[in-house]
């Protein structure tokens, strides 16, 4: 199973529609709210963001792709529900740390019939298998590529050796993807890769700030700042993921690699995998190695838990949606668009597969 994207020719001139077919939904804006006790309503075509009975600020509905609230106390009107629901903007629900608590959406775009293909090969084990594969082919790629680039620009020959030690594990991984037999077997696969991935993670942190230094994968609560910082981002990205699907017409509950269970946006998260470290792993690193964020920005608690202030909140967010504004050139489609449409683009080339126009689904492969 090749992972080169110019041995992927399959969707060859011929077999691609042109790409601007791909490109009509421009990259839209997601609108932040982190201010306790702020009240959204709808304001004729746009949404009135209010505290106190005064407006901080009125966001046309059409430049939206989706809104997040982050916070206990942050409501928003039936009537602005129902018109984001409507244009199909996707509203989420955080807790000031970062965690899923509920979203709005509209009726399902697209197509019944794909979302019936999708359900029935999600029950087929081997097609859904062949999903999920590449789905985490392509993280490991991605995670080389991080792990590698580090490599080169490592200060000390040691380093350098540490870091590209850690990549061919993660090359390796990817023919050993191959011999998973079960969903069960690639899932054992990946977490045991992803152990050595961020066992490896503080080599990657220049910041002089040793608090800044992630003390082993914690979730529930992160229990230091880098692993504050992770759980904050892959939230964000989860959500971007969930909307992408949903506006590529597949049910985002019903995943390839991830089981199901209650609440839990399946494919969402298996789209994500590949966009962990372009996305969330990338923009963390930036923020603590450029000293955007450092031990100061967060909150240590007795329990263990540590959580992001506010401030460190909107530096935050303000980063990831630089990067989601950094143009690339997409590996299969070869056009340059936002990183943060490429999500959407994945989404499409997944739902085209399901409806048997390619014979594989084709992840996203960094350079």
């Amino acid at each position: 199973m090749d992972l080169n994207p110019r041995n992927w020719n399959v969707l060859g001139k011929s077999a691609l529609p042109p790409t601007k077919i791909f490109s009509m939904k421009i990259l839209q804006s997601t609108l932040y709210v982190t201010r306790e006790n702020a009240y959204l309503r709808q304001d004729g075509e746009s949404v009135d963001v209010r505290l106190d009975g005064k407006s901080l600020g009125r966001f046309p509905l059409i430049n939206l792709e989706s809104i997040v609230t982050i916070g206990w106390d942050i409501a928003a009107s039936p009537a602005l529900l129902g018109a984001c629901a409507d244009q199909g903007i996707a509203v989420s629900f955080l807790n000031p740390h970062g965690k899923f608590l509920a979203a709005v959406h509209g009726f399902p775009h697209g197509n019944v019939l794909l979302r019936r293909k999708q359900h029935r090969v999600a029950d087929n084990t081997k097609d859904s298998l062949d999903i999920a594969r590449r789905c985490i082919q392509a993280k490991f790629a991605n995670c080389r590529t991080l792990l590698r680039r580090a490599a080169r620009e490592a200060k000390t020959p040691e380093l350098a050796e540490s870091l590209g030690l850690c990549a061919d594990i993660h090359h390796n991984r990817i023919s050993e993807t191959l011999r998973a037999e079960n969903a069960d077997m690639l899932r054992g696969i990946e977490g045991d890769t992803a152990a050595h991935y961020f066992r490896s993670f503080n080599n990657l942190i220049t910041s002089p700030d040793n608090k800044m230094r992630l003390y082993g994968r914690s979730r529930r609560p992160p229990r230091d700042p880098v692993n504050a910082v992770l759980s904050f981002l892959y939230t964000l990205l989860a959500h971007d993921c969930r909307s992408a699907c949903a506006a590529a017409g597949l049910d985002p509950q019903i995943g390839f690699y991830h089981a199901d269970r209650p609440g839990r946006p399946g494919l969402a998260l298996d789209l994500m995998e590949e966009f962990r470290p372009v996305f969330a792993d990338r923009v963390a690193l930036s923020l603590i190695n450029r000293r955007q964020l450092n031990s100061k920005d967060f909150q240590f608690f007795e329990n263990g838990a540590v959580l992001l202030s506010e401030d460190a909140r909107k530096t935050l967010l303000q980063v990831w949606q630089e990067r989601k504004r950094e143009e690339i050139t997409h590996p299969i489609l070869g056009e340059k668009m936002p990183l943060g449409l490429v999500p959407l683009m994945q989404a499409r080339l997944l739902a085209r597969h399901l409806r048997g126009d390619f014979e594989h689904y084709l992840p996203f492969l960094w350079k």
